[in-house]
């Protein structure tokens, strides 16, 4: 098992991140959150899970080794593989989704594309004894983007994450009509916090 790497950061793509080690450049998929925290040609380290599948290897990973915790959690439930998992905590933090979890707020959890609400109450009842409310603040302060290439960014992101093109289209434009300074993880969160509304 993989369980971290740390090395400097080679690329940073929409849903991944290539972290070089030893020489070897790793592919790793992470949260639009984490991956505003890193800068290409910086150090940086990252918690991982490793996902074995007969045709593939794939690389999770994570700011702390809390939301790696949560993600393995996770797909101990029925019908939530890694892909469903990393979706809940790109739309939900560390944080929210334990509260979510705990107090078995169902409207909260149904904000994640592809998680019903028989989803949503499975979850609850299998993980709410597994998890405990914990604060897990992150500081970043990333680069403001120019609004085309961030809309376009977001739109495509939102569309990875199981939201139809259009829907996705109107919620990061009506986030960008309201204001100037956006940045690509402030417009996701903000748009994410839309459609989660509209469903």
């Amino acid at each position: 098992m993989i369980s971290s790497v740390r090395g400097e950061i080679l690329s940073i793509g929409l849903d991944h991140v290539v972290i070089e080690v030893g020489g070897v450049g790793f592919a790793v998929q992470a949260t639009p959150a984490t991956l505003a925290t890193l800068r290409r040609g910086e150090q940086a380290m990252l918690h991982t899970a490793l996902v074995v599948r007969e045709d593939s290897l794939t690389l999770f990973g994570f700011a702390d080794a809390d939301a790696r915790e949560l993600f393995g959690l996770l797909q101990t439930v029925s019908g939530i593989g890694p892909r469903l998992a990393l979706a809940t905590l790109a739309v939900l933090d560390p944080d929210k989704l334990r509260s979510a979890l705990v107090e078995g707020n169902i409207t909260v959890l149904t904000q994640v594309p592809g998680i019903g609400r028989k989803g949503a109450e499975r979850l609850t009842l299998e993980l709410r004894d597994k998890v405990t409310a914990l604060a897990g603040p992150t500081d970043g302060s990333p680069a403001v983007v120019a609004p085309g290439a961030l809309r376009n960014e977001v739109v495509e992101a939102l569309a990875g994450l199981g939201f139809p093109a259009k829907q996705a289209e109107q919620s990061v434009d009506k986030v960008l009509s309201e204001g100037e300074g956006h940045t690509t993880s402030s417009v996701l969160r903000a748009a994410l916090a839309t459609l989660g509304r509209k469903r």
